[in-house]
């Protein structure tokens, strides 16, 4: 995946988390388990695939996979070869990645308060959504800005 694609992935993953922040002004407990992801995202950008300027174009970490490893994703400890210094650097760069994710979120729901407002209602009177579901909200959305503009 490129770096835009994870940045991505690691927005729509906050995505609950910021609704919660714009909604009711706190955070819970609810998306706990999307914010494991994304740190674990963040943290494999800058460890495993060189993505950032800041500690450069190198793999920091790597796998201690047996060789009875399946195709799952591997969350187990990892080697490490690096000073206490760069694992400084890692953990700011990991908490930078994370928190420009999440201000993304709070800025593009923000944006779009209306959707927001109009999901979360769909969402108490459905419990799920279904691909029209969405166009139907999206495409309304869409007229209604292109109308205010």
């Amino acid at each position: 995946m490129t770096r835009e694609e994870l940045e991505n992935k690691m927005t729509v993953l906050l995505g609950g988390r910021a609704a919660e922040k714009i909604v009711f002004g706190h955070l819970s407990t609810g998306a706990a388990d999307d914010l494991m992801k994304v740190t674990d995202i963040a943290r494999a950008m800058v460890t495993r695939y060189g993505m950032t300027e800041r500690l450069g174009h190198v793999a920091l970490e790597k796998d201690r996979r047996s060789f009875l490893a399946t195709d799952q994703p591997y969350y187990g400890p990892q080697e490490r070869g690096y000073s206490d210094e760069t694992a400084a650097a890692i953990d700011e760069e990991v908490k930078h990645i994370v928190e420009e994710a999440f201000a993304r979120a709070v800025r593009l729901l923000e944006e779009r308060r209306d959707v927001l407002e109009t999901m979360s209602r769909l969402l108490l009177e459905r419990e799920t959504l279904n691909q029209a579901d969405l166009q139907q909200v999206f495409g309304h959305s869409e007229r209604a800005s292109d109308a205010r503009s």
